[in-house]
């Protein structure tokens, strides 16, 4: 079930749970009336989020690709402690930024894929 962030509580978290998820992988979809489902990043390595209380902006952190968020109304979180499993912010315009973290998939050694 979606949990609610307080506005006071997003720059702790994001500070909190940057460091959490390192070596996840992210996809962000962008949903809003206008645009349609839009998927904007697609399993990219993540390397964090912060919230700028001063511009009021979030930056998400991916390889190769930045995500900014202006003027966040809303986050809901889905997971337990510092085990997140996606995240939706809701900004003024009412545009749905949905981000979805997955472990990266973990393949055998080269040398051990040779011995099957």
């Amino acid at each position: 079930m979606a949990k609610k962030l307080e506005k006071s509580q997003w720059s702790i978290y994001f500070d909190l749970i940057s460091k959490a998820l390192g070596g996840k992988r992210a996809e962000i979809e962008v949903a809003s009336l206008k645009l349609g489902d839009q998927i904007e990043a697609e399993w990219l390595p993540f390397f964090g989020i912060s919230y700028d209380p001063k511009d009021d902006v979030i930056a998400l952190a991916l390889e190769g690709h930045g995500h900014l968020i202006h003027k966040p109304r809303e986050i809901y979180i889905e997971g337990e402690g510092l085990e997140l499993s996606s995240f939706e912010i809701i900004d003024a315009n009412g545009e749905r930024q949905i981000v979805v973290l997955r472990d990266p998939l973990m393949l055998p050694a080269p040398s051990a894929a040779k011995a099957l």
